[in-house]
């Protein structure tokens, strides 16, 4: 797959305006929430003819108010209807009962609004946090850390909550439009035709500025995510920070980032903004043609003073429902673009996939890399024809300067990426047959800064198997000589280490991982430059838990300090991707103008 594919900055929610095709996709989430769903429309549509009951109730009670204690007849396509002048005295009162009943049915919309919202939204969350962790290495390689929460957590929201909330105000407008426009042409079909046709020109507007939205979506999500990035890289990099005055830079960079978000809010308000004064300045001309044109009707008789004043009213009233109908148009316009980012994460496939009917690992044996060939940039590879074959329980150590490709080499294994040509094979067969899980489970990691997660002690060691037997717990806390340091803290093995292990030391952090590589016994263990960042008393008390993870077991041990790989089996010096040296120390050392000796003596001259 292309890299361009998996990078977020690049995508152009191209499915925007396929509406069919998003709520297609969408359905299953909806149907999840269908009952209350369609409860909430049942309830929308009474809620929105309330305003007609209002509007029309002015016509017999401003009619009675004139002409006094008559009865008023209404006739309306050949039906006659009669309201005694004792009625229409309570017509104030039923305005304040309906009032009180659309209150009510306004809270029971809220509620469901809120409730089906947010159920969609958690699903899609959970579903899309599913597909975050099967994404592979690779993609969080592209990707800042801001941008991946700014689209993962974000948008779910605007394509779920945000769709509830829209399809209610959707329907709610439209009934409310078709209640009062009901009452219009009740009272007058002449002024009617004016009213609306100068309501439908004023909503037309809403149409041109589709594709605006979906530009400034686009753009503030990139702009978001980039906010994101640096918040995280200010609060995990706060001793950088502040070690090096960057304070000003960080604040700057920011503020730039603020200032380009507003500039985009700003650019979307300006064309979604002049909608409102120019729909009511449409409406207004609207409202002056039928109010002179009115005058007239009454003059001649075919309209009542009730009649009149019940039409305007429900002219009036009309403005809100279809401002709030446009701006819902625009705002469902917004939901769709986000609906479309959603489904495009979806959508990503990730290159690191089992392939049908995959083998399962087992008795793990030799590790052979026969001309292997890889790139994280096309055309720039990092290993070259790379053959290596490791027997099993065999301790090999890779060396070599920086960039060379030995992090690379134990990052194949396991497939974090896969080979570009060659093959990596364990017990004779590709890495790439076999079940993705059971490879992983049978190799353990030691990295030089390894990752503790908020919880105990307990809960990191128990990520390498977590239905240990507290007699294993106690195993592998004592093989990594965590005990006594456990015994140290008041909490013990259940005390708290925080966001990233950040109140343990470097030393016991790695002896925690260590921990957990031990319980979790894989027959492959990898050390990724596992003491170099330690002082000499740490990697001392580390090495001992080293020795005793790497007993019977295949292992690959990467170390700048050559001094920690005297006991290794074999040694493979690795330069610019390519092996050029494999045997034990004895052998390279002996080596006249060989790279290991160079190296060796760089490091001890």
């Amino acid at each position: 797959m292309e890299d361009s594919l998996l990078k977020l900055k690049n995508t152009n929610t191209k499915d925007a305006f396929r509406y069919g095709y998003l709520l297609n996709k969408m359905f299953p989430y909806i149907r999840a929430v269908l009952s209350r769903s369609i409860i909430l429309i049942l309830l929308a549509i009474p809620l929105g003819l309330l305003d007609g009951v209002v509007a029309f109730s002015l016509r017999p009670y401003m009619d009675y108010v004139v002409n006094g204690n008559e009865a008023q007849v209404f006739t309306f396509q050949g039906y006659t209807i009669q309201l005694q002048s004792f009625f229409i005295k309570f017509i104030p009162f039923a305005i304040v009962v309906f009032a009180l009943i659309q209150g009510l049915l306004k809270y029971l919309c809220n509620y469901l609004t809120e409730w089906t919202g947010n159920t969609m939204s958690n699903k899609l969350k959970i579903d899309l946090f599913k597909k975050l962790t099967a994404m592979d290495t690779k993609f969080y390689d592209i990707n800042s850390s801001g941008l991946i929460l700014s689209r993962f957590l974000s948008d779910p929201d605007q394509a779920s909550k945000k769709l509830i909330e829209t399809i209610k105000t959707f329907i709610l407008s439209i009934f409310e439009l078709l209640a009062l426009v009901g009452v219009l042409l009740f009272n007058s079909w002449k002024l009617a035709i004016i009213g609306v046709g100068v309501m439908a020109i004023a909503i037309t507007p809403v149409t041109l500025i589709r594709k605006k939205i979906k530009k400034v979506s686009n753009e503030t999500m990139v702009v978001a995510g980039d906010m994101t990035t640096n918040f995280n890289e200010t609060c995990a990099g706060n001793k950088i920070v502040t070690a090096y005055n960057l304070q000003e830079s960080q604040n700057h960079k920011f503020e730039k980032q603020v200032k380009a978000q507003f500039n985009l809010a700003m650019s979307l308000t300006k064309r979604v903004g002049w909608m409102s004064p120019i729909m009511y300045f449409i409406c207004s001309i609207g409202i002056a043609i039928v109010m002179n044109y009115g005058n007239s009707l009454i003059l001649s008789g075919e309209m009542t003073a009730g009649s009149f004043a019940s039409f305007v009213t429900s002219l009036l009233l009309l403005y809100k429902p279809t401002k709030t109908l446009g701006l819902t148009l625009t705002n469902l316009q917004g939901t769709f673009v986000s609906m479309a980012r959603v489904f495009e994460l979806f959508d990503l496939i990730p290159e690191i996939k089992n392939k049908p009917n995959s083998l399962e690992l087992k008795n793990v044996g030799g590790v052979d890399f026969s001309h292997v060939t890889f790139e994280y940039v096309k055309d720039l590879p990092v290993l070259k024809d790379f053959n290596l074959s490791v027997k099993p329980n065999e301790t090999i150590a890779l060396v070599g300067n920086s960039g060379g490709g030995k992090s690379t080499v134990v990052n194949l294994i396991p497939r974090f990426y896969d080979v570009k040509s060659g093959s990596i094979m364990i017990n004779g067969i590709d890495v790439r047959e076999y079940d993705i899980v059971s490879l992983r489970n049978s190799i353990s990691f030691v990295f030089q800064d390894n990752y503790l997660f908020s919880g105990t002690i307990k809960e990191n060691i128990l990520m390498g198997k977590p239905n240990a037997t507290e007699a294993e717990i106690a195993k592998a806390v004592e093989l990594a000589h965590l005990d006594e340091f456990l015994g140290t803290l008041p909490e013990g093995i259940d005390t708290v280490v925080g966001e990233r292990g950040a109140s343990l030391s470097g030393g016991q952090r790695q002896r925690v991982a260590i921990a957990r590589a031990l319980i979790k016994n894989s027959p492959i263990v990898i050390l990724d430059e596992a003491t170099s960042a330690l002082d000499n008393e740490s990697e001392a008390i580390v090495q001992k838990a080293l020795d005793n993870l790497m007993q019977n077991r295949t292992v690959f041990v990467i170390a700048h300090r050559l001094s920690t790989i005297h006991n290794a089996d074999r040694i493979a010096v690795l330069n610019e991707g390519e092996l050029v040296e494999l045997g034990t120390h004895d052998e390279l050392i002996s080596k006249p103008d060989g790279r290991y000796k160079y190296l060796y003596e760089m490091q001890f001259a």
